[in-house]
């Protein structure tokens, strides 16, 4: 197993598996991904690093999948999911690792969020043939 990247900072980029997208997608149908690069964005309306979801506006109508930088700015980029999810009907969907001891779990997401789904095992991110280092969750605004 390569754990180089795995179990270290060198990446906070962890592309969605896509047939577990799939499933998602086929619930929510998705218009707008916020955090993607042109090789992986999973909607035809996406932001790129350069484009910075933070600064952009979410909300008119969309159904939004975000799975953000699970860096050391996670926690804006749920903050900012909460907030689009006031305007205008949106919905967004969160895939993020579960972090329930975190400030950004208890200030935007517990009690706050319409649903907090727990994904039973952990994914395989991209085209990794091993499991995440970590458990996820869907978070539903």
């Amino acid at each position: 197993m390569n754990t180089d990247i795995m179990f270290s900072s060198k990446t906070d980029l962890w592309e969605t598996p896509q047939s577990f997208y799939d499933e998602l997608d086929k619930e929510f149908q998705f218009t707008l991904d916020p955090c993607a690069t042109p090789e992986n964005a999973k909607c035809e309306m996406f932001f790129t690093k350069e484009m910075n979801g933070l600064t952009q506006n979410w909300g008119g109508g969309n159904s939004v999948f975000c799975n953000p930088p699970y860096g050391k700015e996670i926690g804006k980029w749920v903050k900012k999911a909460y907030e689009e999810s006031k305007k205008n009907d949106t919905t967004v969907v969160m895939l993020i690792p579960a972090r329930t001891d975190t400030a950004y779990f208890h200030d935007y997401i517990y009690h706050k969020a319409k649903e907090i789904r727990f994904v039973k095992g952990r994914l395989k991110f991209g085209q990794s043939k091993n499991a995440a280092p970590f458990p996820s969750m869907v978070v539903v605004f």
